[in-house]
C-alpha cells in the first residue's frame, strides 16, 4: 500500500514509521530483524530504508603502489525491503539515490521494485561522497532530486528510457522527496529550497518527509510557508532522539540546524551519554506529542537501527 493510502486511511490519525540502515557488507540481516521486531508491536504502516553512497579505498599492491577502488560498504536496501514486506507484511520505503548511479541502473532498480511488489519510492540527490566537499553527479546519472522525481513519474506513465520496448507497463510508485524545516546547507535562502521543494510536488512528489529539528516552531513555520507557495501534499515530520553529546558538535554541522538554548543546556550538564540519551528521550516525548496535538500525518523517526529509545518515545506518545 501506498503511503499516502496509509495516511488517508487513518483519517486524521497521526501514524508512527521509522527508518532503518542496512548492516554493512559481511553482516547478518538477523541483527537488523532483532532491532525493529519490538518496534513492530507499534504497527507501523511502513518502514523506510536507507541507501548509502560508494566509497573510496586505497589497497596496496606488492610494489608498494596505491590503487584507489570503489565499494559500497551498505548495499541491500531493496533486498531488505522485499524482506521485510515478505517477513512481517509491513510496507517499506526505499531510498534511491542520484549519487553513485546512471540513469540506467537506476531505471533497473525501480524496475526490481515493481517486481517485488514496493509501492513507495523516497527519491533523494544524496550526499557528496566523504572524500568530496561538494556533491558531484554520476556521469549518466540525475543531477538533482527532482530530476531523479520526473524519471519515477515517467515510469508511472509508462515512459522508459529505451522507446523500442513492445510493452510499456507503467510502475505506479508513490514518491517522497526531503523537506528542510531550516533549509537544505546547500540552499541560498529558505524561500528557495522551499520553490525547489515545490517543483517536485509539481512533478510528482506524492508527499514530503522533513530532515530532522529540534524546535518544532521550524516544522510549523515551514509547513505553514509550504502552504501558502502551494505545496499540499502531506509534510510528515522528521524526528531524531539525541544520544550523545558530540551530536551537539556533529548534527548542526552536518545538516544545517540550530538546537534550542534550553535543549543545549540539558546535554551540557550531563556527567555521561547514557544521562545524554534520556534528555534526548524526553525531548521527543515532548517534541512528539505536541506534534501529534497538532494531526501531523505521521511521527517519523530515524532511529538507525537502534530501538531501545525509540520505543521509550513511541510508548509514552501513543
Amino acid at each position: 500500500m501506498k503511503v499516502t493510502e496509509h495516511i488517508a486511511k487513518a483519517q486524521g490519525k497521526t501514524l508512527f514509521s521509522f527508518e532503518i540502515v542496512p548492516p554493512k557488507k559481511g553482516n547478518s540481516i538477523e541483527e537488523l530483524y532483532k532491532n525493529i521486531e519490538p518496534l513492530l508491536e507499534f504497527k507501523p504502516p511502513f518502514i523506510d530504508v536507507t541507501t548509502s553512497r560508494e566509497e573510496f579505498y586505497y589497497k596496496e599492491h606488492s610494489n608498494g603502489l596505491l590503487e584507489k577502488k570503489i565499494v559500497r560498504m551498505r548495499p541491500g536496501t531493496v533486498g531488505i525491503c522485499s524482506a521485510i514486506q515478505h517477513k512481517y507484511n509491513v510496507d517499506t520505503v526505499p531510498h534511491v539515490l542520484c549519487g553513485g548511479f546512471t540513469r540506467e541502473e537506476t531505471e533497473d532498480l525501480l524496475v526490481d521494485c515493481f517486481y517485488l511488489g514496493i509501492d513507495n519510492i523516497m527519491a533523494l540527490r544524496g550526499d557528496a561522497m566523504k572524500e568530496e566537499k561538494y556533491f558531484r553527479p554520476t556521469k549518466n546519472g540525475n543531477v538533482y532530486a527532482l530530476d531523479l522525481v520526473k524519471q519515477i513519474n515517467d515510469l508511472r506513465k509508462g515512459i522508459y528510457l529505451h522507446d523500442t520496448l513492445e510493452n510499456n507497463t507503467g510502475m505506479d510508485f508513490c514518491i517522497g522527496v526531503a523537506g528542510y524545516p531550516e533549509k537544505h546547507i546547500e540552499a541560498p535562502s529558505k524561500t528557495f529550497d522551499l520553490e525547489k521543494l515545490k517543483e517536485k510536488v509539481d512533478n510528482g512528489a506524492d508527499y514530503v518527509v522533513t530532515q530532522m529539528f529540534f524546535d518544532n516552531k521550524q516544522y510549523f513555520d515551514f509547513v505553514e510557508k509550504a502552504r501558502q507557495m502551494g505545496i499540499n501534499v502531506p509534510i510528515i515530520p522528521g524526528i531524531k532522539p539525541i544520544s550523545v553529546k558530540r551530536h551537539l558538535n556533529i548534527i548542526p554541522q552536518a545538516f544545517f540546524l540550530d538546537f534550542p538554548e534550553e535543549l543545549v543546556k540539558e546535554i551540557e550538564k550531563c556527567k555521561n551519554n547514557n544521562e545524554v540519551k534520556q534528555v534526548g528521550i524526553e525531548w521527543a516525548i515532548a517534541q512528539s506529542k505536541e506534534l501529534r496535538q497538532a494531526g501531523v500525518p505521521s511521527l517519523h523517526y530515524y532511529s538507525m537501527g537502534k530501538s531501545e529509545n525509540i520505543i521509550q518515545i513511541i510508548s509514552k506518545v501513543f
